[in-house]
């Protein structure tokens, strides 16, 4: 009888902390030795001159989540992880949206509803709190965070989303008192209003005022004020998609007085820049996200920040909307104004190879600093670790298996999403995640899915210290 179940032979394996030559054996879905001559496999796989990291985990998006009335999001649970795979994921951590005026509960069983059956990597759901009531404050969080929920996002803009000042400061306190970690959207709403109307007013409604409408003192000022609501709490907090210096700036202050407080940037802000929201007719409706790409002084600033430990993670904030399709960026609505265009890009499969090739490729990061910020602090922040962010013995087998030596230019039929297309077209990258394994068995080998739906499974998680 076999020793072990799979042997990853003579790869190349990086952590957060080393990087080594090194066998990889798996049994039952976990990593059981690392080493060299590690005896029999049922089957053994040669990495020789490839790269074996630990699977992503993208803490940051949203598959299957309600809109805006007659906006449809593109990814289901389904197609959404089947992306991820490709894209080198072995962990995704969706949202889960409590409209208001819904239980939390109820909302979160009919989101387990949707990914049932249907996930190719394995998930773990964050809860959007909109309507902060006492029953959700008092009985449903506590209970929730106790069940393994030990994160929620609250948002500073958007209708039906947004919450008061007061209302941040409820939820971060039942985060204090918790031990969980609260996600904040921070842009100022008011502000956002106020360009977004005199705009219209001007006649200037194509899709690339939506930046002009969302200028870095929007986010800015909410994050300095998320920063000192959670100041008043004494809560832990992390900063999702920060896009630029200022912002950045606010957060390092925090730092330094000693808060906790956590930051994230994303592929949109290291690649495009608000040009991208230009082009002819509704084009640059494909580059709709908030906050908005920014210029090539922000961009170096998010590398900076990459680089010196301002950001923990590294997320695609995965938001498709198909292009071409009455319920997507082009909606009857969506024709008017840049007000109306659904925002959110897709990115969950196109996050790693870019981050790699622009990053470690070209020596901004190293490799290790590339594990920790797609895996490894994913895992720390968000409860999940050790189980899940490293190859170690007894961690789940979730491996990415790289070819570094794979020039290949982006298009959208390699990232096998349902959107139609992808901001990222047409970019090089010089590697590619070949094959991802989640808990021991191949969802994608070689470039091909091989994995079955429904084997990714949902993960409770703990809360992680400070």
């Amino acid at each position: 009888m076999a020793k072990f179940d799979l042997i990853i032979r003579g790869g190349r394996v990086a952590t957060a902390a080393d990087t080594f030559d090194c066998d990889v054996a798996i049994r039952d879905g976990r990593i059981a030795a690392l080493g060299d001559d590690l005896g029999t496999a049922d089957e053994i796989v040669d990495a020789r001159g490839r790269l074996v990291l630990p699977a992503g985990i993208d803490s940051h998006v949203h598959l299957a989540q309600p809109g805006a009335p007659g906006q449809v999001m593109a990814d289901d649970f389904e197609s959404g992880t089947r992306s991820a795979a490709f894209g080198g994921n072995g962990t995704v951590l969706p949202f889960c949206l409590q409209r208001r005026g819904e239980s939390l509960r109820a909302a979160l069983e009919a989101y387990h509803g949707k990914a049932a059956g249907q996930c190719y990597v394995d998930t773990a759901f964050h809860l959007i709190v909109t309507d902060p009531t006492e029953a959700v404050l008092g009985q449903e969080l506590p209970a929730l965070v106790a069940d393994g929920y030990t994160s929620f996002k609250v948002f500073m803009t958007y209708d039906g989303l947004a919450l008061s000042d007061r209302q941040m400061l409820e939820v971060m306190q039942v985060g204090r008192e918790t031990g969980a970690i609260v996600m904040i959207h921070a842009e100022n709403d008011d502000a956002i209003r106020f360009l977004t109307d005199r705009l219209e007013r001007l006649g200037h409604t194509a899709p690339r005022f939506h930046a002009t409408s969302r200028p870095i003192p929007v986010e800015r000022e909410a994050t300095h004020r998320a920063i000192a609501l959670s100041e008043i709490v004494d809560g832990r907090i992390m900063i999702v998609h920060v896009s630029n210096r200022p912002a950045m700036e606010e957060i390092r202050r925090a730092r330094s007085r000693g808060l906790p407080v956590h930051a994230e940037t994303c592929p949109q802000y290291l690649v495009l820049t608000e040009a991208d929201l230009e082009g002819i007719g509704m084009e640059g409706a494909k580059a709709v996200c908030s906050p908005p790409p920014r210029d090539l002084a922000s961009q170096e600033a998010c590398w900076e920040g990459l680089r010196t430990g301002v950001f923990d993670v590294f997320s695609s904030d995965h938001c498709p909307f198909r292009y071409d399709d009455p319920a997507g960026k082009l909606a009857p609505r969506g024709r008017s104004s840049f007000r109306w265009v659904p925002n959110g890009i897709p990115g969950i499969a196109a996050r790693l190879p870019i981050l790699f090739s622009e990053g470690v490729a070209k020596g901004r990061i190293d490799l290790n600093r590339f594990v920790a910020l797609t895996a490894t602090n994913h895992a720390k922040i968000y409860g999940l670790y050790p189980r899940k962010g490293t190859i170690a013995v007894g961690c789940d087998a979730d491996i990415a298996i790289w070819d570094t030596d794979r020039p290949t230019r982006i298009t959208h039929d390699l990232l096998h999403d349902a959107c139609d297309y992808t901001p990222y077209e047409g970019i090089e990258v010089s590697a590619w995640p070949v094959s991802t394994l989640v808990r021991g068995h191949f969802v994608v080998r070689d470039g091909q899915l091989v994995g079955r739906k429904g084997h990714g499974a949902h993960v409770a998680r703990a809360v992680a210290p400070n």
